[in-house]
């Protein structure tokens, strides 16, 4: 691990081609994450957000600009170069889970190990062990079909964490869930988060990004505007008092907790 940030851009750019039309997608954005950060990425349809993810997961690569991954410069590499950064550094979820159908939780949170070469026994015993993080030990022989969405989310981020990356990458990962159950899954980023890992989350809902520590704000192509929030709402606590609520308990001293601000 580096001593500097985790995450350094320099005036990133993504440019596309529409046929003769060059399209701008971002636009020279420079910042830094720095470990063990939480960070929401916030803005709407078409403000780079999406894109500014792709380039940080090594998804798609920039027009111009540099970027560097804990403390290495990884604009340049090679395809398989840049694979083999993204398994040892990074794991990624996602709103759709993109799970194996026909594969077993179990099957599917060993998957990034697979393509690591980790030998069989050692990888069901680390996919386990991150099925047993997330709470889901006794699922780990369900194919997706027979798993709730957030049950589902779980095993993803399960997959994310088997290969203990530094950095995960949510790309709005409460988006296909319920409020309760959005709100489990912010409480286990949140511990992750605790226990020193960091989190880039896109996310276009303003209660999600209360969880987070800092906020990005993308607007064509540019952030326009970054800040740090002063007291994260914990997802935890919320849980807790909807479950005093519902059983008709004393309710918290200030009833906007149960609901975070728009």
């Amino acid at each position: 691990m580096s001593e500097g940030p985790l995450i350094q851009v320099t005036d990133l750019r993504r440019e596309y081609r529409v046929g003769e039309v060059s399209v701008p997608a971002l636009g020279g954005v420079s910042l830094e994450i720095g470990h063990g950060e939480f960070v929401a990425v916030m803005g709407p349809s078409g403000s780079g957000k999406s894109t500014f993810m792709n380039l940080l997961g090594g998804l798609d690569r920039p027009s111009a600009g540099r970027y560097r991954l804990d403390g290495e410069d990884v604009t340049g590499l090679s395809a398989d170069a840049l694979a083999a950064v993204r398994n040892r550094t990074l794991g990624f979820v996602f709103q759709s889970f993109n799970l194996l159908p026909r594969a077993s939780a179990l099957e599917n949170v060993a998957l990034p190990l697979v393509y690591a070469g980790v030998k069989v026994a050692e990888r069901q015993r680390r996919a386990l062990a991150q099925l047993e993080r997330v709470g889901l030990a006794d699922r780990a022989h369900h194919r997706p079909s027979q798993l709730s969405g957030g049950q589902q989310q779980r095993v993803a981020i399960a997959r994310a964490l088997v290969n203990d990356p530094r950095l995960i990458l949510a790309d709005e990962p409460t988006g296909a869930l319920d409020t309760l159950t959005s709100l489990e899954l912010m409480a286990l980023l949140q511990e992750l988060n605790d226990n020193g890992i960091t989190l880039v989350i896109v996310t276009h809902e303003h209660d999600i990004a209360a969880f987070a520590r800092r906020v990005l704000s993308f607007r064509d192509g540019r952030v326009v505007e970054d800040r740090a929030v002063g007291a994260p709402a914990r997802a935890a606590d919320l849980i807790r008092d909807q479950g005093q609520c519902a059983r008709g308990e004393e309710t918290p001293s200030d009833p906007e907790t149960l609901h975070l601000a728009p």
